[in-house]
């Protein structure tokens, strides 16, 4: 009789204890999950407020505040009262910049400047070397002198352009070049401007519109004021120019 019963205590002891790990595995199954589920949370709240920002960054161009431009101050290609009013900042050195020039522009005189939808505004970034600014000021000197014929030397000057990293924007080629092109301009007037950068001041205060505007990189075209995430998608600058010639037209 007493080894029956010390038998029973054993069993009845070892079912306690299986049942208490039984228990503690239980809840260390439950707390492995609100760990997993509060982590899968966690991330799904930090994707979601990541994919939120971007989204807001990637339309603040199209959506924020437009930048305001003194567009008085800058060549312009088409009519002033033009309810669009597109602007380009370009560095006459820079190779985008005359892709720039030889696809996406002739597309937006075309179908815009041309039909008195927009105009067309140029500012002058001028960084990537010393030629730069030569080219700009002898850019600039030509706008002074006639504003058809600067358009004329600023396709000229990106379909001549010389390699990015050599000098090849100096005073020689650049009045030769309004020479070749038959400028309507005096080219000792050219030539006299370029050597003592008449137009320095002019120069400096479009490099800081285009530091001011936020601009690090060229070309940066802006659509009444709000920048073009695409600068080389013409259906996004179609999109844009549209959306733009509509909010004109509801004010």
């Amino acid at each position: 009789m007493g080894k029956s019963k010390t038998n029973n205590v054993m069993v009845s002891g070892l079912s306690k204890a299986e049942k208490r790990r039984a228990e503690l595995e239980q809840q260390k199954q439950k707390t492995r999950i609100l760990i997993i589920s509060t982590v899968a949370i966690v991330v799904i709240i930090f994707v979601g407020l990541f994919m939120l920002a971007s989204r807001d960054s990637s339309s603040t161009a199209g959506s924020g505040k437009a930048v305001d431009f003194n567009y008085s101050d800058f060549p312009r290609l088409g009519k002033e009262d033009a309810p669009v009013k597109i602007v380009e900042f370009g560095d006459f050195k820079c190779p985008a910049c005359a892709q720039f020039t030889g696809v996406i522009k002739p597309q937006i005189v075309q179908k815009y400047v041309n039909q008195d939808k927009a105009a067309f505004y140029f500012v002058n970034m001028a960084f990537i070397g010393p030629d730069s600014e030569t080219a700009s000021l002898a850019a600039l000197s030509v706008y002074h002198q006639n504003n058809d014929a600067f358009w004329t030397y600023f396709d000229a000057l990106y379909a001549n352009q010389g390699d990015e990293n050599a000098e090849w924007a100096t005073e020689d080629f650049l009045v030769s070049l309004a020479e070749k092109e038959k400028l309507p301009v005096d080219l000792e007037l050219l030539r006299k401007d370029i050597q003592e950068r008449t137009y320095e001041s002019e120069l400096q205060s479009d490099i800081s519109t285009a530091k001011d505007t936020g601009v690090t990189s060229t070309p940066a075209v802006f659509i009444n004021g709000h920048k073009v995430d695409e600068p080389f998608n013409m259906e996004a600058i179609d999109a844009q120019i549209k959306s733009a010639s509509e909010a004109v037209s509801a004010e």
